[in-house]
């Protein structure tokens, strides 16, 4: 199968269903064009250009739950590329709409922990004032284990203690 060819058929697509206003279909699109770039083009960076177009598609259209998938997608890859700055600001904007969610809620500390460790390569001052944002935002990421383990690996670091560290 010839992959670029897929690519120009689907993106010819694209403009059409954005040209009838059929965004969610257009997202999907997106989605299968990031999904060949991530699997057989290997190519992170488009990847993460449509999976961003998605997402803005799909928000548009109040799919937010699709739209955080692809974005979250789009937080991982920005860590794997050291673009943390936008990997942080992902994994922040998904876990504030998950934490409203009654059904969703529970995943926000996950999406906390990631933007920590993301702020924690960074900064350990950032990494802090992040973590005693997160609290405050999200009272149940206080009593998580990524929490516990955050501080405890933030405290070693400060105190360079290596076993410490390694224990945690």
């Amino acid at each position: 199968m010839n992959h670029i060819e897929a690519i120009n058929c689907l993106n010819a697509a694209i403009d059409i269903y954005t040209d009838m206003g059929r965004f969610t279909i257009a997202a999907k699109h997106h989605m299968t064009i990031a999904e060949i770039y991530e699997s057989e083009l290997v190519d992170i960076e488009k990847a993460i250009a449509h999976y961003e177009q998605a997402a803005d598609y799909y928000k548009g259209e109040e799919s937010n739950s699709s739209a955080n998938k692809c974005l979250l997608k789009v937080g991982f890859y920005c860590a794997q590329l050291e673009q943390y700055p936008k990997a942080i600001e992902i994994f922040e904007q998904v876990a504030t709409s998950t934490m409203d969610n009654p059904l969703l809620k529970y995943n926000a500390k996950e999406y906390f922990w990631k933007a920590s460790l993301c702020h924690f390569i960074v900064d350990e001052l950032n990494a802090k004032l992040a973590i005693e944002k997160y609290e405050s935002m999200f009272p149940a990421f206080s009593d998580s284990r990524e929490c516990k383990l955050l501080k405890k690996l933030l405290e070693a670091h400060e105190e360079q203690n290596s076993e410490a560290f390694t224990e945690a």
